[in-house]
């Protein structure tokens, strides 16, 4: 394993789970267990890095091919009927845009793993993404874009964003430099958690956290707003429209909510 993989995953995985065993079978880079939860008892599910995984790209934390079934099986296995939550921690650095993934159709085992959270959704089991790192490019259209409720912790490695740095340094033929300029331009250049959360997509920003290495009362109040999202799921109806309603939404994001009604309606 490299020396950039990020444990943050897994640290908030153990700690939320708090001694809960992970549930057996599976692979070792998809996490999963049922814990108390409030009132509720929660699958929760995490990649996180495998350096012994048979694909290099999964070593370093990233979804590719086994990791996209997998969730979707996790996923899938809580669609009981029952209502529970289902919660999504988000740490993934990229989809694996390997060559060996590409051939064996990682767009399938990707999109499997939507389908599952947009089916768990829909049927009425409370979808909540808790993103403690890096939540980049299909990785997150993965693992946590479709919660009806996505939180994130206020932090400098907190990032959510179509593409990473550098690879979008790449196709935009600008340096990381360039891209890091435009973002203070540009509201959705940016690779800051809070400037994301100013496009009105997250329900809540948790300020004063150690995201590296929570505390007890650091994993508490993460627990609680966890709970507390799950409750407004509730209230709201099980589609994603609540990104649209906010006001964050309506300021920064108009241009782009004017267009998706425009298409709803010729649609119609």
């Amino acid at each position: 394993m490299g020396d950039s993989a990020s444990l943050r995953g897994r640290h908030w995985f153990e700690a939320l789970t708090d001694g809960v065993s992970p549930l057996p079978g599976g692979i070792p880079s998809v996490l999963a267990a049922d814990i108390p939860l409030g009132s509720d008892r929660a699958r929760v599910i995490a990649v996180v890095p495998d350096p012994t995984n048979r694909l290099p790209r999964a070593r370093q934390g990233e979804i590719g091919i086994d990791e996209g079934w997998a969730i979707a099986r996790r996923v899938r296995e809580a669609i009981d009927g029952s209502g529970r939550p289902i919660l999504a921690v988000v740490d993934v650095p990229s989809q694996a845009y390997g060559r060996m993934e590409e051939l064996l159709g990682i767009h399938l085992a990707c999109a499997a793993a939507v389908d599952a959270y947009a089916t768990a959704r829909l049927a009425g089991h409370p979808v909540v993404s808790l993103v403690v790192g890096n939540a980049l490019s299909g990785a997150f259209l993965a693992h946590g874009y479709q919660a009806n409720r996505v939180i994130a912790l206020d932090d400098p490695h907190v990032s959510i964003h179509a593409m990473g740095k550098a690879a979008a340094a790449r196709v935009t033929r600008r340096s990381v430099a360039d891209l890091e300029r435009l973002g203070q331009e540009i509201l959705p250049l940016a690779y800051d958690v809070a400037s994301f959360a100013k496009l009105g997509l997250l329900h809540e920003l948790i300020g004063g956290v150690d995201a590296d290495a929570p505390s007890p009362a650091d994993v508490a109040r993460v627990r609680e707003r966890i709970v507390a999202a799950i409750a407004d799921a509730r209230q709201g109806p099980p589609d994603l429209s609540s990104r649209r309603r906010s006001a964050a939404a309506q300021q920064n994001r108009a241009a782009s909510i004017a267009v998706r009604a425009g298409l709803a309606a010729e649609w119609d």
